[in-house]
């Protein structure tokens, strides 16, 4: 059984590798043989789990060493794959969801001259996202972590004729570099603090190091998982990441890459539950996130933007989660898998509306497609409802739970917590609601495209409507099946623990407040926007819908606080290296070389001038033999 682990990262990875080296007798083919492989990979993920169901609890873990990759004296560093609980529901999410994605993609991407490379991309995107979730160390786990950062990098920049896109795949690598030094960074520290980077020992070990290490630690590891999840500072990449084909987006931001930032930190539980203050600032990082991701997405007409900075929420509310050490981790991945259903039923049904409106990705020129796309106007309303935490759907379930987890920290902190957790549910309500009616519902507001061609919309092939009703289902039933006796919790429980707060509020009140704030978000968007007509060019709007528009001024804090910052460095250097520096060079040089001329004057080669100097020398030594005698 533990052999098959190293299968589901080759597989994806084989595929990746004849795609992108097969040459073009394979375009035609590409499409099927990099979904297929991406299935098969799949199929031993449910293979491996059905044999971890097998067994107790405690039993379930698999691990194998494949080579030992860096054996240098006392060092040494193993390829070698674990799978326990936590790892195994990310196995299946990636696989799941991303072959769902490759599905889509055959006709989404059915005209596009470079598919086959495009496939071999996805492949290479699923292999590395799997060798992160699986590794049994950290310093494999970066190979992971780079792979997906590589992958990333060349998905949102694939039309890489425009412009647009890639400058959005360059700001995406250089952003999450900076995450990524912080992850190499704690990866240094855990080896000179516990003397290896294998999750055992390090985790296990981590109750006898000090607090002081623990939190640099933690620190630096939030720093990484701020970089790939797109959390403040580091989420100025991920609006942009829009640029690229619509199933990236939803593969992005649904089942991979922005998810990678969670599993670090739940998986590296041991060291934040013996650093409060970086579990502090974890927690801190998650409340800031979903309410800024939720402002962003308000003010958004293009469609995948605002469903961008609903991923942004999303996550906020996965960080938070896990930044509550035990009461939380478990809540956060159930958030985290079942926001996979629903995220990447919401993109995939997006990128079905502009392949039905001529690619226009402007809610404001959309507006009754409900009647015209019936098959997307279901199951992105089923996602619609899914995230607004309607109840019985997945959204409610797991949603609820961060909530109540946050109120249960207890104190003056667990109000605040609670109470931002509870108005971005609100906020979410009001953005995806505008989402709905804007792109569904009223009056046809559509607009020619550039070439003067008016839109046909029309229902997508079955390739790409089939992925989102299987996802459809799950952004209804999986919730409820997660929270039936508490299976999932029990599931990730020997993993990942679990504690019970203390909460102030119980969890009908929690319900009903959250009931409440909901359908106030939704009745607020409907008096926006669907009792008055829209218009085609949005109005100017206040200073916060301004800033909201501009993504809350992210580029323009950066600018100024990197770039500008960044100029004024260099500058006050080159300045320092003139005046200081050579100053002292310079000068050195030119005290040498004016007393040295001054010296040279004494060497002049004339006789007189040296016979001068022979009899002054004499007459002074004469005067003072004098002087001495006389006194």
């Amino acid at each position: 059984m533990e052999n098959l682990i190293g299968l589901l990262v080759l597989v994806p990875l084989l595929g990746a590798g004849v795609l992108l080296c097969g040459g073009r007798r394979l375009d035609s083919s590409a499409p099927w043989i990099g979904t297929l492989l991406a299935a098969l990979s799949f199929v031993i993920g449910a293979v491996l789990f059905a044999g971890m169901l097998g067994r107790d609890g405690e039993d379930r873990e698999l691990g194998t060493t494949v080579f030992s990759w860096v054996p240098v004296g006392d060092f040494r560093a193993d390829v070698g794959f674990q799978l326990d609980q936590l790892s195994m529901t990310f196995v299946l999410l990636i696989t799941g969801v991303g072959s769902l994605i490759h599905l889509y993609s055959i006709g989404y991407m059915a005209h596009d001259e470079r598919r086959r490379r495009f496939f071999g991309y996805l492949n290479l995107f699923l292999a590395a996202m799997l060798l992160l979730v699986v590794a049994d160390n950290y310093l494999l786990l970066y190979v992971g972590w780079e792979g997906v950062g590589l992958a990333s990098y060349l998905l949102i920049g694939f039309w890489q004729h425009k412009p647009s896109a890639a400058t959005a795949a360059k700001k995406a690598f250089l952003v999450n570099r900076v995450g990524d030094v912080g992850l190499s960074i704690a990866i240094m520290l855990m080896f000179t603090t516990f003397g290896t980077f294998a999750f055992g020992p390090v985790l296990e070990g981590a109750d006898r190091a000090g607090e002081g290490k623990l939190t640099a630690i933690g620190l630096v590891l939030l720093l990484a998982a701020c970089g790939k999840s797109a959390q403040v500072p580091l989420q100025s990449w991920l609006g942009d990441a829009m640029e690229g084909p619509t199933p990236v987006s939803a593969l992005i931001h649904a089942a991979t890459m922005v998810t990678a930032g969670v599993y670090l930190i739940t998986r590296s539980g041991a060291i934040f539950d013996g650093a409060p203050d970086a579990q502090t600032a974890v927690v801190t990082v998650g409340a800031v996130t979903l309410l800024f991701g939720a402002i962003v997405g308000c003010a958004k007409d293009d469609i995948k933007k605002a469903l961008a900075g609903s991923t942004m929420s999303q996550i906020g509310y996965m960080i938070l989660a896990a930044g509550l050490g035990p009461i939380g981790y478990a809540f956060a991945i159930m958030h985290l898998v079942t926001h996979g259903f629903f995220k990447a039923g919401l993109f995939l049904g997006a990128g079905s509306v502009m392949h039905g409106m001529n690619d226009e990705v402007d809610m404001r020129r959309y507006g009754g497609l409900r009647s015209y796309m019936p098959v997307t106007f279901v199951t992105f309303g089923l996602g619609y409802l899914a995230i607004i935490g309607f109840p019985g759907l997945s959204g409610f379930f797991s949603k609820d739970k961060i909530i109540e987890a946050a109120f249960a920290k207890g104190g003056t902190e667990g109000w605040i917590l609670g109470g931002t957790a509870l108005l971005g549910a609100a906020i979410t309500a009001y953005y995806m609601t505008r989402v709905m009616i804007l792109t569904f519902f009223g009056e046809k507001r559509w607009q020619p495209d550039a070439a003067g061609e008016p839109p046909h919309p029309h229902e997508s092939p079955r390739t790409m409507t089939v992925p989102m009703i299987v996802l459809a289902f799950g952004s209804v039933f999986a919730g409820g099946l997660f929270s039936l006796n508490d299976a999932f919790l029990n599931w990730l429980e020997p993993v990942t623990g679990h504690a019970e707060g203390h909460s102030p509020v119980t969890a009908v009140q929690v319900t009903a407040a959250t009931m409440v704030v909901l359908f106030v978000g939704v009745a607020l968007a409907w008096a926006q926007y669907g009792r008055a007509p829209v218009p085609v060019t949005a109005p100017r709007g206040n200073v916060l819908v301004r800033a909201a528009r501009r993504d809350l001024l992210q580029d323009d804090v950066n600018h100024i606080v990197l770039v500008r910052g960044g100029e004024h460095l260099t500058r006050s250097l080159v300045y320092l290296d003139h005046t200081v520096v050579d100053g002292v060079v310079n000068g050195t040089a030119a005290s040498v070389g004016g007393l040295s001329g001054r010296m040279r004057r004494l060497q002049n080669g004339f006789a007189r001038s040296y016979a001068v100097s022979m009899f002054g020398g004499a007459a002074v030594l004469v005067a003072a033999t004098l002087l001495m005698r006389a006194v």
